[in-house]
């Protein structure tokens, strides 16, 4: 079976142009960025509902912020994402991924639960670890911030990642760790209602689980005048799916992969086809050494993907279509530089390499001739994109099942000319690649309405 997610990055739709020291960026006053800006806010709106109507199985989004130069404006996938549940019946909203260091984690794990509440049990929750030091450290977690205290930013995240997974599976529940109090020690909490409910039988938790009843305190206020404090918190809603959404994690290591194999968690790959086998078999190999952990302990999955469950890793591909009217691959491959000239310095480059070969210095020019013949970036025909899109399903491994993460959106294109691409690979190639994977995945409708109808007056 075929799984088809379409993936938004948040390039902005503004001409590109070299500078003189070689460098592609976007072309345009800071003004003309802000007003590009509410644009591709607006057809991300736009084409998450056109995906459902073309038939992808998910719309996955990005985290970046404060991206002047262009190649990124994704600041809330999960606000976009309500506004897409709100006019949806079944496609998938994925995050690739909500960056959980530059969360409190209860917000987070609220935001994610509402989100599933909303679209009834649609979420899959990604959560990635951060490496851009102006974004997470602006939001104010120097202590393991970024990927530049590698050890410490990994520590930060399993605990983010642990205090989430408690929100949404324990109905009252405390965390205290290296980073976090949920609640703090000291919150003081001398409410009668409080200490009535729990104080009662059946509330699934006992009153000394929930407080530590203390004598006086000076305070004029009831809440403070005692010094009772507060145990546990629960935390609502939690999600509609149980015991709580897929989770997906964007991975580039081996010791990534282990992870993600250890929580349950499916994977984001986005590297070369020969990089891809070796890295589903490191999961799959991790996978079956702990014996198949899943969120709701179906055991084994198939290999590299499992369509009736959505199990396994997925490969995230670059698409333009140039044929059936429609595309420009010289304006693609500005873009598709412009792109690379942002994601380069980061490291990035590395990850095209080959198993066997030298790693890419990190100051390699990435171009759409290398992106092509690396196989990451398919851009041409209708014909040569279905045939590459086969080629990626066998020389990475897959097996029956395949899913594959649809990059379209390009800097310097418009929203309708991206639309474009959706719609032509939906009806040309996707009917293709159904046929040689033995059908689409299902993808049933929302089990709950989502904008109920207004009860009528008597």
């Amino acid at each position: 079976m075929l799984d088809c997610f379409a993936h938004h990055n948040g390039a902005l739709d503004l001409p590109v142009r070299r500078t003189a020291n070689g460098v592609v960026t976007v072309d345009g006053t800071l003004a003309d960025t802000q007003a590009s800006a509410h644009r591709v806010l607006m057809n991300q709106v736009r084409h998450g509902i056109l995906a459902e109507e073309l038939g992808y199985a998910g719309w996955a989004m990005t985290e970046h912020h404060f991206s002047v130069e262009g190649a990124e404006y994704s600041p809330n996938p999960l606000l976009v994402q309500t506004a897409i549940a709100a006019h949806t019946k079944r496609i998938r909203l994925m995050q690739i991924a909500n960056i959980i260091t530059q969360h409190h984690p209860i917000r987070l794990a609220e935001q994610l639960a509402m989100l599933d509440v909303i679209s009834g049990g649609r979420v899959e929750a990604g959560f990635g670890r951060g490496y851009q030091p102006r974004e997470v450290e602006v939001f104010g977690w120097p202590a393991g911030g970024t990927v530049q205290d590698d050890e410490r930013n990994r520590r930060f995240y399993e605990e983010v990642y642990e205090i989430i997974l408690k929100a949404w599976t324990e109905p009252s529940f405390s965390y205290h760790g290296e980073y976090f109090s949920v609640p703090p020690r000291h919150t003081r909490w001398n409410h009668k209602q409080t200490i009535a409910y729990f104080g009662e039988p059946g509330a699934d938790r006992a009153l000394e689980d929930v407080l530590s009843l203390g004598g006086p305190a000076p305070h004029a206020i009831p809440v403070l005048a005692a010094s009772t404090t507060l145990r546990e918190i629960t935390v609502y809603p939690q999600p509609l799916q149980q015991p709580y959404p897929q989770i997906w994690q964007p991975v580039s290591s081996p010791r990534s992969l282990r992870h993600a194999a250890k929580m349950g968690a499916n994977a984001a790959i986005e590297v070369p086809n020969a990089t891809a086998k070796e890295m589903i078999a490191t999961y799959y190999e991790e996978a079956e050494r702990l014996g198949w952990p899943d969120r709701q302990g179906r055991g084994a999955f198939r290999y590299g993907w499992d369509g009736e469950r959505r199990r396994g890793l997925i490969l995230n591909r670059m698409v333009h279509i140039a044929d059936k009217g429609i595309g420009d691959m010289e304006r693609a491959a500005r873009g598709v530089e412009m792109q690379w000239d942002y994601y380069g310095p980061f490291g990035f480059t590395a990850g095209l390499t080959r198993p066997g070969e030298t790693p890419m210095p990190h100051d390699t020019k990435v171009t759409q001739d290398l992106l092509i013949e690396r196989n990451m970036a398919l851009h041409g025909t209708k014909d040569f994109i279905t045939q590459e899109i086969l080629r990626c399903k066998e020389e990475a491994g897959y097996g029956e099942d395949f899913a594959i993460m649809l990059w379209f959106e390009l800097a310097g294109f418009s929203g309708a000319e991206i639309e474009d691409q959706m719609i032509c690979f939906a009806e040309e190639i996707m009917p293709v690649l159904e046929r040689e994977c033995g059908g689409r995945a299902p993808v049933p409708d929302c089990p709950t309405d989502i904008l109920p109808q207004r009860i009528a007056a008597d």
